[in-house]
């Protein structure tokens, strides 16, 4: 069997396994709709009006994307990996072709399926409940969206892979997925944005990489009210262009970072 017929049979297999677990597939595409009905309906947004979602609703777009693409390949990756340790399949997948790299590839494609689905559950919320007046929801935009999507999704799939080869157990992963991505989640220039955080704090906010996805699709998508000029390079430090680069280029770092962290046996 080729590289391509593995990969494509380990993710039949692990989405066929999502699809049993009712409870995830419930919740996997229900947080975001809570999410969205909370603080889009509920709170609202107050533009202008200071606090901590003074901006109008289309700013907050990636927040609620990067939701999905951080909590869940962190979480799902990393419970898969230390379920196989605990079972011990890396023992029994190190006797077949199947490589490390084509493991996580194959759990990485159904992650970019099931969140692909999710970003276009939330992209479909938002224009309905806050409508689009602030959303550039063109055609090539949305495919440049959906780009940034799916190497987010597999660099936090990486990440989660690191994680589950670390951790003891998968409560442990679950304690430290968290750990890691609430801190990430609002110091990423998502929900909070970067001039409402103190000067000396903020060069670091360059050292996530959900910052670069949440800028980048904000690029992409969000149109400031109103007739002020504003370019993307004077709106958010540079391109979308530039954050899609780096973005791929700490994707394949810890992409790999993730590969090799999978245990051959247990």
């Amino acid at each position: 069997m080729s590289a391509t017929g593995r990969v494509r049979a380990e993710a039949s297999a692990a989405w066929r396994s999502f699809a049993r677990r009712r409870t995830a597939v419930f919740f996997t595409f229900f947080f975001p709709v809570i999410l969205i009905l909370i603080f889009a309906v509920l709170v609202q947004t107050n533009p202008g009006g200071g606090g901590l979602f003074a901006q109008p609703p289309g700013y907050y777009l990636p927040g609620y994307l990067a939701v999905v693409v951080l909590f869940t390949p962190l979480s799902r990756v990393g419970s898969e990996v230390a379920r196989h340790r605990e079972g011990n399949r890396f023992e029994k997948l190190a006797t077949t072709p199947l490589s490390r790299s084509e493991w996580l590839l194959a759990h990485t494609l159904v992650n970019v399926a099931i969140i692909g689905l999710a970003g276009l559950l939330i992209l479909g919320l938002m224009a309905l409940v806050t409508g689009t007046a602030t959303l550039a929801l063109g055609v090539g935009n949305l495919a440049l969206v959906a780009v940034f999507v799916a190497f987010a999704v597999a660099l936090f799939c990486g990440l989660g892979a690191v994680l589950g080869g670390l951790a003891d157990s998968q409560d442990g992963v679950i304690a430290a997925s968290n750990t890691i991505a609430l801190p990430l989640l609002f110091l990423s220039d998502t929900f909070i944005s970067s001039d409402m955080l103190p000067a000396w704090f903020r060069p670091a906010m360059n050292l996530s990489p959900l910052t670069y996805f949440a800028r980048g699709v904000r690029g992409l998508t969000y149109q400031p009210p109103g007739n002020e000029v504003e370019t993307l390079a004077t709106a958010f430090g540079q391109t979308w262009e530039f954050q899609l680069g780096v973005l791929v280029a700490l994707t394949l770092v810890f992409f790999a970072a993730g590969a090799y962290a999978i245990p051959r046996t247990d």
